[in-house]
């Protein structure tokens, strides 16, 4: 029993541990009991969330979520989950709020009465600290960021083409501008590219992949300058609204859930609405590059050749890697800043989800931001783990024998990592990162703990946590 439960287990007495046992209650994370009291204690219903033998963090933040799908039809609820210190509030605050999301947009058929309860109360002994209370609203912050993120990837493709996106984000952009008045913070500025500005830009890339669609490509830019910022954070974000792969076109089965390819992006500009949020003293200079990659006559070909707004030209050999033709224009726009870091964000690969499986994200690039992109994804709760840029990746990203680049090959080994190689050559050499995000941006199966079904929301708390990370030692 956690601190913060005691009563309910003083209301029981000696009998509680043997009702637990008759009903086979291990306490493992995520197991839901639900006992009426019976009038032992003021509310009718107790509801028991498993934390493990070692709770940690991110034990809390799961169950808290699984606690928020068990409790229907109260009026008030009151977590007690050992939320002690601000990470724990702030765990068990995120849980509950991302634990309970639903999708319901397309919904023909909804409850006719509200099921969430009307108020939420998370029990803590330091409760009037104003390092607690701070995370307490801190959290709800970065999970409403989550959450509009998830709306984004779970809304259905034709409904969010990239021009549909980035009215989406120019709405949402228009909100936050609303509402930070009251907050008193530092604005943030957007800029929306078409593809006639695209073409002026260079950008052969973004127009290269979007050409196939009758939907045009856009490149939404937004920046958060706030007075006496004391580092300048690159976020960059693969957009691509829907991926069949090109004339390189995807099996049917795997086309089902491309809808999220634009994770990436969705994933950067809310970390940097959420940063602005927070008044966190960086920089934030945004680049969500956003295409459709279709078939049609228009499509780009294996054999061409498109040139990247730095002048490099990249022989495309796979239309199905498309993510990396999107993201090399936002990259050298964003080294053109001269940032302090730069970090992308992307659904790239089908190889990370081989090598990492469907929960981990790989993490490559300089070794130092490497590390404080991992310890930001831990203090986050979110699962990341380090990959390698072999010195052979350059050979294979410089074999073609007529362009400067070649987009990809046909080696079955290893694309995770050539994706990563061929992206650094767009960074100017400045620090960065790339974020492989094809496995844990999407959840085909069921809930577990506060990730739900569809898209997660997955990358958008580790950034926000490493721009925390930045302003701290910078």
């Amino acid at each position: 029993m956690v601190t913060g439960a005691e009563d309910v287990s003083a209301a029981w007495g000696r009998k509680f541990r043997p009702l637990l046992a008759s009903l086979g209650v291990t306490g493992k994370v995520g197991e839901i009991v639900k006992l009426p009291t019976a009038g032992l204690v003021k509310t009718p219903m107790v509801v028991l969330v498993g934390l493990g033998s070692e709770p940690d963090d991110n034990a809390l933040r799961r169950a808290a979520g699984a606690a928020s799908r068990a409790v229907t039809n109260a009026a008030s609820v009151a977590l007690a989950l050992g939320a002690q210190d601000a990470a724990g509030v702030r765990a068990v605050t995120e849980g509950w709020l991302l634990g309970g999301y639903t999708y319901t947009e397309h919904k023909s058929q909804t409850a006719a009465d509200p099921t969430e309860p009307s108020e939420v109360v998370v029990l803590s002994s330091g409760a009037r600290q104003p390092e607690l209370v701070a995370a307490f609203e801190a959290a709800q912050v970065l999970a409403a960021a989550v959450a509009t993120t998830r709306d984004w990837v779970n809304r259905p493709p034709g409904d969010l083409t990239p021009p549909k996106f980035a009215d989406a984000v120019t709405e949402a952009h228009g909100a936050f501008t609303k509402a930070q008045p009251r907050r008193g913070g530092a604005k943030v500025a957007i800029t929306v590219h078409d593809e006639q500005q695209l073409a002026e830009l260079g950008c052969g890339g973004i127009l290269g992949v979007g050409q196939g669609s009758v939907a045009p490509p856009r490149l939404v830019e937004l920046t958060y300058a706030p007075k006496g910022a004391v580092a300048h954070l690159a976020l960059v974000g693969k957009g691509i609204t829907f991926d069949s792969g090109g004339l390189t076109i995807k099996p049917a089965q795997s086309m089902g859930t491309m809808k999220c390819d634009m994770a990436g992006a969705a994933t950067v500009i809310q970390a940097t609405f959420a940063i602005a949020a927070l008044g966190l003293p960086i920089k934030v200079s945004t680049f969500a590059p956003m295409a459709e990659n279709m078939v049609s006559g228009n499509s780009i070909r294996p054999g061409d050749v498109l040139t990247a707004a730095n002048g490099k030209t990249v022989e495309v050999l796979n239309t199905d890697a498309e993510g990396r033709l999107v993201l090399m224009d936002a990259l050298v726009r964003a080294a053109a800043l001269e940032p302090d870091v730069i970090l992308d964000v992307a659904t790239l690969t089908g190889a990370m989800v081989v090598a990492l499986g469907e929960k981990i994200a790989g993490v490559m690039g300089s070794d130092e931001v490497v590390e404080g992109v991992l310890a930001a994804g831990t203090s986050a709760g979110e699962a990341l783990w380090p990959m390698p840029i072999p010195e052979e990746m350059r050979e294979r990203i410089t074999s073609s024998k007529i362009a400067d680049l070649a987009q990809h090959d046909w080696t079955r080994w290893g694309g995770g990592l050539f994706a990563a190689a061929f992206l650094r050559e767009f960074t100017d050499s400045r620090p960065w990162a790339h974020i492989d995000v094809a496995g844990p941006a999407y959840n085909n199966g069921g809930p577990a703990g506060h990730v739900t079904s569809g898209g997660t929301g997955f990358a958008v708390s580790t950034l926000v946590d490493y721009a925390r990370s930045l302003a701290a030692t910078s």
